[in-house]
């Protein structure tokens, strides 16, 4: 998924101008590449095998319109091409993570081909874990021959796919920028609690038919992107595991005790500001939070079959859902998300 920003606005009295177009319109943006281009790749240590499944889109801008205008296919680098280059780089460097990935493909772009001049790769990453001895019920009195990661017996070369979250990332460099974007981003990430979530004393007018609400079920399916303002030294796995966890941490809070939530809005930018409060190396990090209601069902008009209140069944209803959204930035920062 490409996110192209709209053209930013020209100086007041001055118009766009295209030397290459033949008439009267210009091309305002424009771009070609190659997505969903899906790989796997299998590192084998000995007996311990390793696997990194992505689908890659590459999109390449470059500096003629010819091909546009005139039919002239000269400096087109093919699709099928692009495509190729994705497994030929994949065998030749390996595969560590998605931001790593998707910026060896870049810099190869601008590098291999001079007439390039804004090269965007999108990167996201399958969520395969490996079996471990509980998901085949071996225990330790089996004869489980498998890895100890972590004190937790894994399989050397059987994993099971696990959706809990999409993890992806969008890499853009251009000719004319030396500085390279790099955003990451988790989508997906559906989470639940069923109390300590709180809405009330909102406006309150003729069109108001909720009622405040002091305890609710609390759910949403998040969507987070982060950026980087430098990359130098950056452990990409090791960041994106940290913002998973300061999003569930705000949300969930002690395991115990738990966190009160007074409305999405607080949760959102409670967790943006702790990524920026933690990361340094991010500059700026957006959140969507849609509402995934769970209503609760009416028994009073059946309290011959069931009598009392009722706290237990909810009915979950996805649509319409409210959305809350926010992007926190660094102050003096301009982002690209």
């Amino acid at each position: 998924m490409f996110a192209n920003p709209l053209q930013k606005p020209t100086a007041k009295g001055k118009t766009f101008q295209d030397r290459e177009a033949p008439h009267q319109y210009a091309i305002s943006d424009y771009g070609y590449g190659k997505d969903s281009v899906k790989i796997l790749h299998v590192k084998r240590d000995g007996p311990v095998h390793s696997i990194k499944e992505f689908e890659v889109g590459t999109h390449l801008k470059l500096y003629s319109k010819k091909d546009y205008f005139h039919g002239d296919n000269s400096d087109i680098v093919a699709t099928d091409s692009q495509k190729n280059t994705v497994y030929l780089l994949a065998k030749k460097h390996g595969v560590e993570n998605p931001e790593n990935f998707a910026l060896l493909l870049a810099r190869h772009f601008m590098q291999k081909y001079a007439h390039v001049e804004e090269v965007h790769i999108h990167v996201e990453e399958y969520p395969w874990q490996r079996v471990s001895s509980e998901e085949t019920g071996c225990g330790d009195a089996g004869n489980c021959n498998y890895t100890n990661i972590n004190n937790r017996a894994r399989h050397n070369h059987a994993f099971i796919f696990t959706p809990t979250e999409i993890r992806y990332c969008d890499v853009v460099l251009r000719r004319t920028d030396p500085k390279q974007t790099v955003i990451s981003g988790i989508r997906g990430l559906r989470v639940l609690k069923t109390t300590q979530s709180s809405f009330v004393n909102f406006v309150n007018d003729e069109f108001r038919s909720l009622p405040d609400q002091y305890d609710r079920i609390f759910s949403t399916v998040v969507d987070c992107s982060w950026e980087y303002s430098n990359t130098d030294n950056v452990l990409f796995c090791k960041s994106w595991n940290k913002v998973k966890n300061i999003i569930i941490r705000n949300f969930a809070g002690d395991p115990n005790v738990g966190i009160s939530s007074p409305s999405v809005q607080h949760t959102l930018y409670l967790t943006e500001k702790e990524v920026l409060d933690t990361l340094p190396e991010v500059s700026v990090i957006s959140m969507t939070m849609p509402n995934k209601h769970y209503f609760n069902f009416d028994t009073k008009p059946f309290q011959a079959v069931v009598p009392g209140e009722n706290n237990e069944v909810f009915i979950p209803v996805d649509k319409p859902h409210g959305t809350i959204y926010a992007q926190l930035a660094r102050k003096d920062i301009t982002s690209r998300l």
